[in-house]
């Protein structure tokens, strides 16, 4: 009995730390996804920009469509897999107009209040403990923002307000893509993205269409082979581990992004935005390790 329980200690110990690797690979993916999408706004509009990164993530899974397709023919919950792309691409427009109109680490630092709303829904829609510790990280996150957007301070940037609506957006996909994982692989999850986000952005992109520049072309791949590779990681982190336990590690996208967007375009960021963002991760930590205990 002792040797099995040390095999299953082992195994979640090494699941925990392959959901920790997901997570790492997902922040990276979204950092290059961040500054392609930020080249391709400088000649598309930004509805453009949502439907090329869809259409590159096309050619892309077009590879291993034959291999799912077994699966996918089957349509398990495909009413929740289009709720989870009509909320989720929502959240990703709202979300690209922030990294166009504001410094690259604030619109990290803002979307990092996710996991206040990824808390709440898992609570609702998956029955996942709301604990002491997932409460008290929600508000060390509360606090994070009004640090960051200084209220009352300073005048605050609408594109702001955009990404704070577009991290309630990715609480509750990332709840639904956790639902998903029940029953589908995250291969699976990342295909019906694609498959479901396409024809949307397409619509939208032909409401707001402009002359496409070849040189925006490997921005293009950048933006949508990033976007494709951060959501099968997440996907696959999320299978592993509770969604409100998976986030806090994400958070290193904040001063990553900082040094982006500093070598890159040239960014300062104020104090502000650290001191938040250090809020925000300090109470997130503290609360996976609380649940780490239990």
């Amino acid at each position: 009995m002792g040797g099995q329980g040390t095999l299953a200690d082992r195994a979640t110990d090494r699941e925990f730390w392959l959901g920790l690797g997901w997570m790492a690979l997902s922040m990276a993916s979204f950092i290059g996804m961040s500054v392609g999408s930020r080249e391709m706004a400088q000649t598309m509009s930004i509805r453009q920009v949502l439907f090329f990164r869809a259409l590159v993530g096309l050619v892309v899974i077009s590879v291993f469509l034959p291999r799912l397709w077994p699966e996918l023919r089957q349509m398990r919950n495909i009413r929740l897999h289009a709720l989870r792309n009509v909320v989720h691409f929502t959240a990703q427009y709202f979300w690209t107009i922030g990294v166009v109109m504001l410094p690259l680490a604030s619109v990290f630092a803002l979307e990092f209040t996710a996991p206040i709303w990824v808390a709440f829904f898992a609570w609702g829609l998956l029955g996942e403990r709301l604990t002491s510790a997932r409460l008290l990280a929600n508000l060390g996150g509360f606090i994070g923002v009004l640090v960051i957007v200084r209220p009352g301070f300073e005048v605050v940037d609408p594109a702001a307000g955009l990404v704070l609506l577009a991290a309630v957006g990715y609480g509750l996909s990332l709840v639904l893509v956790k639902r998903l994982t029940r029953t589908s692989s995250p291969a699976a999850i990342v295909v019906w993205m694609i498959l479901i986000q396409l024809p949307l952005g397409f619509a939208a992109a032909l409401t707001d269409w402009r002359p496409v520049d070849p040189a925006a072309l490997p921005w293009m791949v950048l933006a949508g082979a990033g976007a494709l590779a951060a959501h099968f990681c997440m996907a696959q982190a999320l299978k592993r581990l509770d969604a409100s336990i998976v986030m806090p590690v994400d958070f290193m996208r904040v001063p990553l992004a900082a040094i982006a967007g500093f070598m890159i375009y040239g960014e300062t960021v104020s104090f502000w935005v650290f001191l938040g963002a250090a809020i925000i991760l300090g109470s997130n930590f503290q609360a996976m390790r609380a649940e780490r205990k239990l």
